[in-house]
């Protein structure tokens, strides 16, 4: 889906000395994409990658708000609003610090689609649910089924209709 809309994929890679710091540098990173860029950007979290609850904190702050209050300091902050300055004005808006903050995570809001893969077997989904609500109610449940063959190449035709190919043997052999 992250493809067919144009926007960037991005992942977490938990490794051993993986920590708090590393998610706030990557979080930072997706929110300069998002909000200063203004690329489309798809964060894939799995239940796999919470190796310290506190992402979870950090994620329920990210669903609910658009906005996780420690995320940058002061400094940053200030850094970040000069950063889209230019574009808060071209958009009408005072060029003052926190006018300018806020356009910023308005266009996280626009630009910023987090992805949570949870599996709902065993007892960490509900209590993740419990502790985070916005886990629940800031985000759209989907429970996936299997696809038909019929749907898996009507996709696949729909996707490649564009695409100029050598042969119509070769285009069939791709759709199936």
């Amino acid at each position: 889906a992250a493809h067919i809309c144009n926007h960037t994929l991005s992942r977490i890679c938990i490794t051993s000395s993986y920590g708090l710091g590393d998610f706030k540098l990557d979080l930072q990173s997706m929110f300069a994409r998002a909000g200063i860029k203004q690329e489309g950007v798809v964060f894939l979290f799995t239940d796999s990658q919470v190796t310290n609850e506190r992402f979870l904190v950090y994620l329920n702050d990210l669903l609910a708000s658009g906005n996780i209050q420690d995320l940058y300091s002061k400094d940053e902050k200030d850094s970040v609003s000069s950063m889209v300055e230019g574009k808060a004005k071209a958009a009408g808006l005072i060029t003052d610090v926190d006018v300018c903050w806020e356009y910023f995570l308005s266009q996280i809001r626009v630009n910023l689609h987090v992805v949570i893969c949870f599996s709902p077997v065993g007892p960490e989904f509900s209590t993740y649910a419990k502790r985070f609500p916005a886990l629940i109610s800031g985000t759209t449940i989907d429970w996936f089924q299997p696809w038909s063959a019929e749907a898996l190449a009507s996709v696949a035709q729909k996707q490649l209709s564009d695409i100029e190919f050598t042969s119509p043997a070769m285009r069939a052999a791709i759709e199936k």
